[in-house]
């Protein structure tokens, strides 16, 4: 994890930049969202695919894209909730 953090630090700097944004965006967008059988399955293949990656099950090239892709999703999230954060931080603060 330490050569991903290190050789694609543009691309993790980026996937956070790009989920920052549209945490701060997502704020503002009141969507319906998913239905709960949906989040249940999205939720439980993202389990699957960190089991998988911190078993080491998948080799080779395919196990590098998994590592690298559940890394960038992971730093995607963070900026997510972040910018949310913040965006609602700042909504809050304006006076009525």
């Amino acid at each position: 994890m330490a050569y991903l953090g290190l050789f694609h630090w543009g691309w993790l700097f980026g996937s956070f930049l790009l989920g920052l944004g549209m945490g701060w965006i997502a704020v503002v967008q009141r969507g319906e969202g998913l239905s709960k059988v949906a989040a249940r399955w999205l939720a439980g293949l993202a389990a699957i695919l960190v089991i998988l990656a911190v078993a080491r099950v998948v080799p080779g090239r395919f196990g590098y894209w998994l590592d690298l892709g559940l890394i960038l999703f992971a730093w995607y999230l963070l900026g997510c909730a972040i910018g949310s954060f913040l965006r609602n931080w700042v909504v809050s603060r304006q006076p009525a």
